[in-house]
């Protein structure tokens, strides 16, 4: 078997909570299909879907204590979770978006600002070796480069785990989820 098809491990989680509320914010007024979780919940279910490897699948089985009464809740807690977790990893994507769209502009204004900067430290050159001169050159050429730190910053390293975090929000908006009546 190749590495490239062996199957996903699965990770299973257990939640038990007396009822139905205590997974959703009780602040939100919207239905429960596009109800947030509870703060908590959302916490706890994402730290620990975040100590699994990338790629890993989930397997989420909520103990409710108190069956609401109007019928079995599973079908409407599926969709919630899934529907969260598919919101927040769109949100994460349009951050990244930003970020990343911010990254050019900052890098386009970086390449301007250091080639005026090395320009101007070149035209300083001419002046001879003069103290003043080389002191002003090298800190036009240092003054450049730090301009480029944020873009390169962006780019190397910001946008990971951004894109970790929507890789966690769809394997989460895809998890098996399964709800048993008790504890």
């Amino acid at each position: 078997m190749t590495r490239s098809s062996k199957p996903a491990p699965i990770h299973r989680l257990a939640l038990r909570v007396r009822e139905l509320a205590q997974l959703f914010n009780s602040m939100d007024p919207t239905p429960f299909l596009n109800k947030d979780l509870d703060q908590e919940a959302e916490d706890f279910i994402e730290a620990w879907a975040a100590g699994y490897a990338p790629g890993s699948r989930f397997h989420i089985t909520i103990h409710l204590e108190q069956w609401p009464t109007d019928g079995d809740p599973s079908e409407m807690l599926v969709g919630a979770i899934h529907n969260h977790f598919s919101y927040k990893a769109e949100r994460t994507r349009r951050a990244l978006k930003q970020l990343l769209q911010q990254g050019r502009m900052s890098l386009g204004i970086g390449l301007v600002f250091v080639t005026l900067c090395l320009l101007a430290a070149d035209a300083m050159g001419k002046f001879g070796p003069y103290t003043g001169s080389t002191i002003a050159r090298e800190s036009l050429t240092i003054i450049g480069w730090v301009a480029m730190w944020r873009p390169l910053e962006i780019f190397l390293y910001d946008w990971w785990p951004l894109q970790r975090q929507i890789r966690l929000y769809q394997h989460l908006s895809n998890a098996h989820i399964q709800v048993i009546q008790g504890k």
